[in-house]
C-alpha cells in the first residue's frame, strides 16, 4: 500500500477516534491493563507498556485514568481479565481486513464482529484466512513540517534498527521488525519526540484498489467494527 494512501486511512481513523475521545480512552485503558498484567507496571522494565503509554499521552488521556489502568493489570485496583483475539474475514470487493480486540466475554465479541462483517456483504474467516497477507512491523510516522533535515533522520533510522526509510508526498514514514520498535523509537526521539504515528501495525504485503461505492462499504465495516469497545484495531488491504 502506497504510504499516502496508508497515511491518510490513518488521519481518517484518528478524526473518528477525536470524535469517540472517550471510547478512545476505554480501549487504551484495556491495553495498558493488559500490558501492566503481562509486564509489570513500570514502563522503564517494560516495553509494550512504554508504547501504550505514548499513545496514552497523544490523546491526552487523563493520568488519573492512566493510573488506574495500570494498577488494575498490577492487581492493585481490582482485576478485569482480557483475551486478545485477532479475528479474520473478507470485506466488499474481497478486502482481506484483520481484527485486533481485548474482550472479556468472548462469544459478545465474536457476535458482534460477524454481525459486521454480515451487514457489510463481507464474511467472517476461519484463522489463519488472510493473516498471511499481512506482517506485523512498527511504524513510525512524521508529517514534513516536523523534520528539518531528512538525511539525518536517514541515518539515525537505519542505525537504530529501521527496515525502511520512506520519503512520501507529505510524510516521512519509517518501518522496523517488531524486536527494534522500543529501540528505534527512543533513538528517534532524540530527533523530535512529537511522531504523528508510533504504533505496531499490521502491514498488508499488497494492496487492492476499490471503485467508491465497495470503498463507501469497507469504510462503515470499519466505522461499525471501530465502535466495538472490545475491537482495538482493524486493518486491511485497500487503496481506497
Amino acid at each position: 500500500m502506497a504510504g499516502h494512501s496508508k497515511w491518510k486511512n490513518i488521519q481518517h481513523r484518528k478524526g473518528a477516534q477525536d470524535a469517540k475521545r472517550g471510547k478512545v480512552f476505554t480501549k487504551i485503558a484495556k491495553e495498558l491493563t493488559v500490558a501492566a498484567k503481562s509486564g509489570g507496571g513500570d514502563p522503564d522494565a517494560n516495553a509494550r507498556l512504554r508504547m501504550i503509554l505514548a499513545k496514552a499521552k497523544a490523546v491526552n488521556m487523563p493520568k488519573d485514568n492512566i493510573d488506574r489502568a495500570i494498577k488494575k493489570g498490577t492487581g492493585e485496583g481490582g482485576s478485569d481479565d482480557y483475551l486478545e483475539k485477532t479475528y479474520e474475514g473478507y470485506g466488499p470487493g474481497g478486502i482481506a481486513v484483520l481484527v485486533e480486540c481485548l474482550t472479556d466475554n468472548i462469544n459478545r465479541t465474536v457476535s458482534e464482529v460477524r454481525h459486521a462483517f454480515s451487514r457489510s456483504g463481507g464474511n467472517l474467516g476461519t484463522e489463519g484466512s488472510v493473516g498471511y497477507m499481512f506482517q506485523k512491523k512498527g511504524l513510525i510516522i512524521y508529517e514534513k513540517p516536523k523534520i528539518d533535515d531528512f538525511d539525518k533522520l536517514f541515518e539515525l533510522a537505519l542505525e537504530n534498527g529501521a527496515e525502511d526509510v520512506k520519503d512520501e508526498e507529505d510524510i516521512y514514514e519509517v518501518t522496523c521488525e517488531v524486536s527494534e520498535f522500543s529501540r528505534l523509537k527512543e533513538a528517534l526521539d532524540t530527533l523530535c519526540d512529537d511522531p504523528d504515528v508510533a504504533e505496531l501495525t499490521q502491514v498488508p504485503d499488497t494492496s487492492n484498489a476499490l471503485d467508491d461505492d465497495k470503498s463507501e462499504k469497507l469504510q462503515k465495516l470499519i466505522d461499525v467494527l471501530e465502535d466495538s469497545d472490545d475491537v482495538q484495531n482493524v486493518y486491511h488491504n485497500a487503496d481506497m
